[in-house]
């Protein structure tokens, strides 16, 4: 790696840090330029999870000291996510790629663009307060996803938090920490299989770094009007993604 192809991925990172972060699907990007520039793909997707965890850690410690980050609900997620990650690998050993990217394109759809347009609150926090079987199987199943594909993992879980009857900018918070915690435990196993580029990786992580700092001033600054006008930009753009590539 040369320094201009540093400096490219650097710049890469602030474009995703600051995609992921204010909304979801940064990770789109980040491996469509990491196999462009050579990186095998089980080499990129690794590589990927290493900027993930770098920039969802420096988020989450900003979120914390906004007091924006609710511990309990998202550790009391974790494990239904990761149990559903398992299970997406398997779905996706056994299943049409083709296929399941255009029921999932579809879902994103319907469910996150309700999920923004309809967010009521009282109601909403209800269903996970009265029934915690509905939260653990809806979290599941985005663990699914996130086995199965990972980018754009982020639309699922801004929409289930904010289910849950948190606001845009609160369910971000949730988003990034969940993140945290489901990247944490699962990178081990791409270092185990030597499926990271440790220098790309870190690099691509310092430039999220930067755009994670953007995406939350912008989120504190502009408030959950300018967020959700955001999610649904990325959200149609990246359901197409997934629709018809």
């Amino acid at each position: 790696m040369d320094f201009l192809h540093l400096l490219l991925i650097f710049v890469v990172g602030i474009v995703v840090g600051f995609i992921n972060v204010i909304g979801a699907g940064g990770s789109f990007i980040t491996l469509a330029v990491l196999i462009a520039i050579g990186l095998p793909p089980t080499v990129a997707n690794g590589t990927n999870r290493l900027n993930i965890f770098i920039q969802n850690i420096f988020a989450s410690v900003k979120f914390h000291k906004l007091k924006m980050l609710d511990y309990r609900f998202s550790l009391s997620v974790i494990i239904p996510l990761i149990i559903g990650s398992l299970a997406g690998t398997y779905i996706a050993v056994h299943t049409s790629n083709a296929v399941l990217k255009k029921i999932i394109a579809v879902l994103m759809i319907v469910v996150t663009t309700a999920t923004i347009y309809n967010p009521k609150k009282s109601a909403n926090r209800n269903i996970f307060q009265k029934n915690r079987l509905i939260k653990y199987t809806v979290f599941f199943f985005i663990g699914i996803y996130g086995g199965f594909i990972q980018a754009g993992v982020g639309f699922f879980l801004i929409a289930a938090a904010l289910w849950s009857g948190f606001s845009m900018i609160e369910a971000n918070a949730i988003k990034v920490m969940s993140i945290t915690l489901y990247t944490a435990l699962l990178l081990p196993i791409f270092i185990i299989y030597h499926q990271i580029n440790f220098l790309i990786g870190i690099v691509i992580g310092m430039g999220s770094i930067v755009g994670a700092q953007l995406a939350i001033s912008f989120s504190i600054k502009k408030g959950d009007k300018f967020i959700r006008a955001i999610l649904l930009m990325l959200l149609s753009i990246f359901a197409v993604k997934l629709f018809f590539f």
